[in-house]
């Protein structure tokens, strides 16, 4: 059997953009417990007019849907960890459809009561913008809060080990937290975690502010250094190098596909999807087929292939898999060079 990721380099040689996905990003709750002020999609103050988890066996009826077609599976929210059967849901994943790897993103702020999930990961990314609470105030995360994520990434890195997981940070690079990203991954560099970097975004833009900043671009620059000199950055190098010249790239949405709490394939992006019109949005709930390759024609058949003109939204989750796609040189080199023991074809978050 030829690999998902060769076989979507012969599509893109035949100029199809309708490529296989790499995981499937399922969102178990849009609920969420902080206010994050950079954030555009969820967050406390929207939960009310938020889609709640969708119960246990019609979660599980998504993954089983999935797994007919996807070999990983990222969880993410919202806030996953307020949902209180996920390590059930993990268990499923893990013992009986047997994902090839499981990622789980979070806040952390409700990590140290949920340990028991830790061994059912291959992965955990924990979303902290800086090692300093003080600084996380500024983008509406309380000090208790902020010390509570801190504490349990520090509890996280310790058990990696035993439990068998990988952790990884991301951090979000807007004005208020660029100052601290030296020492971020000062403390990542000494708890044995590995660290990525996404620009904070404004209508899928990276935030005028931080585009026309100079400390912007010098910490940028200065990222591509300590990544050649071994530091514990995530991000690969042309996905830096894409972020400091705001050069376009070919975007391929469909190998990081999206579902709601309630089932619903979003088509082939979330940007294209809020943005309405004829180009995306949720073809098919996954609650209502069987297979995968059902809920796939289906949304194919009314939306057609992504188109090739996208704005480029800049976001790793959507731009990393795509150059780690497209550009098999720069993913050997990741590997040869820069190796973390992570598939940077398969790392979404976000």
């Amino acid at each position: 059997m030829i690999p998902t990721y060769l076989l979507n380099l012969l599509k893109i040689a035949r100029g199809r953009r309708d490529l296989r996905p790499r995981l499937a990003m399922y969102f178990v709750t849009t609920q969420c417990n902080l206010n994050c002020a950079y954030c555009e999609d969820f967050g406390a103050h929207r939960n009310p007019g938020q889609t709640t988890s969708p119960g246990q066996e019609n979660a599980k009826h998504i993954l089983r849907v999935l797994r007919s077609g996807v070999a990983r599976l990222w969880l993410t929210g919202g806030e996953p960890l307020l949902v209180p059967y996920l390590p059930e849901l993990l268990d499923d994943a893990r013992e009986k459809l047997r994902f090839r790897e499981i990622t789980l993103i979070t806040n952390g702020t409700l990590l140290s009561q949920r340990l028991e999930i830790l061994s059912r990961l291959d992965r955990l990314v924990i979303s902290l913008d800086s090692s300093d609470p003080l600084t996380l105030t500024a983008v509406n995360i309380s000090q208790p809060c902020a010390e509570a994520v801190i504490a349990a990434v520090r509890q996280a890195a310790a058990l990696q080990t035993r439990h068998g997981f990988r952790l990884m940070v991301n951090a979000v690079l807007t004005p208020e937290t660029l100052p601290g990203m030296d020492s971020l991954l000062e403390f990542c560099a000494r708890q044995n975690i590995l660290l990525s970097f996404s620009p904070q975004a404004f209508n899928n833009w990276p935030r005028y502010e931080l585009l026309t900043a100079p400390e912007y671009r010098a910490f940028l620059e200065k990222a591509l250094t300590a990544k050649t000199r071994g530091a514990p950055i995530l991000d690969s190098r042309a996905y830096l190098r894409t972020l400091l010249e705001q050069t376009p790239y070919d975007c391929y949405p469909t190998l990081t596909p999206r579902i709601l709490p309630d089932g619903w394939l979003v088509y082939p992006c979330l940007p294209m999807e809020k943005a309405g019109g004829e180009q995306g949005g949720r073809a098919i709930n996954l609650l209502d087929v069987d297979t995968w390759q059902q809920a796939w024609d289906a949304a194919q058949k009314r939306y057609g292939e992504p188109p090739s003109a996208c704005h480029s939204c800049f976001q790793q989750c959507y731009a990393e898999p795509s150059l780690m796609q497209s550009r098999p040189l720069e993913l050997l080199a990741e590997r040869l060079f820069y190796s973390r023991r992570v598939d940077l074809t398969t790392y979404a978050p976000g």
